[in-house]
C-alpha cells in the first residue's frame, strides 16, 4: 500500500496539470514527504503555514496544541488523507485550525476505520467529507459512527442531519446512551414524531444534548401554558419555552397583559394557541399591538382568540394589506366588510388574487401601490385616504 500510495503521489507531483503553488500541490508535496526521511529541525509553526494554509495567527495559536510534535510524519499523512477524501486546501486548513490535534491522529488506527464505518451507512466519500469538516474532533472517535447510525433515520436524510449539526455541535459529540437517545424517547412519548423532533432541533439546537431532567422540565412547562402532551401545538410550545427561565416567562406573560390589555383567561387562550408569542421580542409585540388596537380598533378578545396575527410582519403584510382593504372600502370597490385576520392570514398569491386582481381596470395602480406599501413606504393613492376626515 505504502508503495502505491508513493508510486500514485509521485505521479501526481509530475504532472503539469497541478501548479507549484496550487493548495493541492501543497497537499501531494506533504503526502510525499511522509514518505521521505523526516527533516531535522522540525518548526512546527512554519509546517502550519507553508504546508497546511494558516495564517500567522491560525499557526501561533495551533502550536501551541502541537509542541511536542517533532517529525511532520504524521501530520502529512493526516494532510495525504484528508486530500485523499476530497478536502480542498482551504477545508483542510479549517480542519487543522479549529482542531490542530487532528493533525496527530493516527490514519490506519483511526481515521480510515471510521471512513469505513461511515461508508458502511452508505455514506458517499463527498457526504463524509462534508461530516468532517464540520464534526471535525469528533471524526477522531469510532463512536461517531454509531451516533451517524442513530441520527441519521431520525432526521430523515444527511443534509437534515448536517443542517442539526451546523446548529449543535454537540449533537454528535453527547452520550448517546445517557443524554441523546433518552431524551428522543421522552419526546416520542409526548406524541412527537421523528419530522417533529428534526424540526424542534433545528430552532432549539441544544434540545437533545441537554440534561434530560431538563428536557422534561421544559415539557411540564408547556404544559401549563395550556398545551397539552400530544396536541399538534406541543412542538411549538416547547419551542417557546425551551431554555427560558420561570422568571423570563413569568415577565413576558406579564408584558403581553399589559401591552395588549389581556385578562388572565385572554393570555391563556391565546399562549395555548400561539405559544411562541413568548419568544417575540417586547419592542415587536408594542408595535404590532397599537397597530391592531389603535389603528385598526380590534378589540383585545378578538386578538387573544386568533394571537397568529401577531406573528405578521407589520410593514410587510399588515399594514399593507389594511391599505389595501381600506383603499377597496373607501373607493366603493368593495361592498361588504372582510374579517381582517381572515385576509392577513392568506397566502400572498391569494391575497393578491382576490384582493387586487379583480380591480385591474378599475384601480390599475392597486398592485403597484400595494407592492410599494410591503417595502414601507405609502404610495399617494393610500395616502390621501389614510388622511384623518375633517367635520
Amino acid at each position: 500500500m505504502l508503495r502505491l500510495r508513493e508510486s500514485i503521489v509521485s505521479h501526481l507531483l509530475s504532472s503539469p496539470s497541478a501548479p507549484a503553488t496550487s493548495p493541492l500541490r501543497r497537499l501531494l508535496s506533504a503526502a510525499a514527504a511522509a514518505i521521505s526521511p523526516n527533516p531535522a529541525g522540525f518548526a512546527v509553526e512554519e509546517y502550519l503555514i507553508d504546508t497546511c494554509g494558516l495564517t500567522r495567527p491560525q499557526a501561533l495559536k495551533a502550536s501551541t496544541k502541537l509542541s511536542h510534535l517533532k517529525s511532520p510524519a504524521n501530520p502529512n499523512a493526516v494532510l495525504a488523507f484528508l486530500s485523499g477524501l476530497g478536502l480542498s486546501g482551504a477545508d483542510a486548513a479549517a480542519v487543522v485550525a479549529k482542531d490542530p490535534l487532528f493533525l496527530c491522529a493516527g490514519v490506519e488506527r483511526t481515521l480510515v476505520p471510521v471512513v469505513d464505518g461511515l461508508a458502511g451507512l452508505r455514506l458517499s466519500r463527498p457526504d463524509i467529507a462534508r461530516l468532517l469538516s464540520l464534526v471535525r474532533s469528533n471524526f477522531r472517535c469510532r463512536s461517531i459512527i454509531s451516533k451517524v447510525q442513530y441520527c441519521l433515520p431520525l432526521f430523515g436524510s444527511l443534509d437534515n442531519l448536517l443542517r442539526a449539526v451546523r446548529r449543535s455541535s454537540y449533537l454528535l459529540s453527547s452520550d448517546l446512551d445517557k443524554v441523546i437517545n433518552p431524551n428522543v424517547v421522552f419526546l416520542r412519548e409526548c406524541g412527537l414524531g421523528d419530522c417533529d423532533i428534526a424540526k424542534l432541533c433545528y430552532r432549539v439546537p441544544r434540545i437533545l444534548t441537554t440534561n434530560p431532567e431538563h428536557v422534561r422540565a421544559m415539557a411540564a412547562c408547556a404544559e401549563r401554558l395550556g398545551v397539552p402532551r400530544g396536541s399538534g401545538m406541543f412542538r411549538e410550545a416547547l419551542h417557546a419555552v425551551a431554555f427560558f427561565s420561570e422568571e423570563k416567562i413569568a415577565d413576558k406573560v406579564d408584558y403581553l397583559k399589559k401591552t395588549i390589555r389581556w385578562s388572565d383567561t385572554e393570555v391563556a387562550i391565546a399562549l395555548s394557541k400561539a405559544p411562541v408569542l413568548l419568544r417575540k421580542s417586547k419592542d415587536l409585540l408594542r408595535r404590532r399591538s397599537e397597530f391592531l388596537l389603535s389603528e385598526l380598533g380590534l378589540e383585545p378578545a378578538y386578538i387573544a382568540h386568533r394571537p397568529v396575527i401577531l406573528y405578521y410582519s407589520l410593514e410587510g403584510r399588515l399594514r399593507p394589506r389594511h391599505y389595501v382593504l381600506k383603499f377597496l372600502k373607501e373607493t366603493g370597490l368593495a361592498d361588504r366588510d372582510w374579517s381582517f385576520y381572515n385576509v392577513v392570514t392568506r397566502t400572498e398569491k391569494d391575497f393578491v388574487d382576490k384582493y387586487i386582481c379583480p380591480h385591474k381596470e378599475a384601480a390599475p395602480h392597486l398592485a403597484e401601490d400595494y407592492a410599494t406599501a410591503c417595502k414601507g413606504q405609502v404610495p399617494t393613492n393610500f395616502r390621501f385616504l389614510l388622511q384623518p376626515k375633517v367635520g
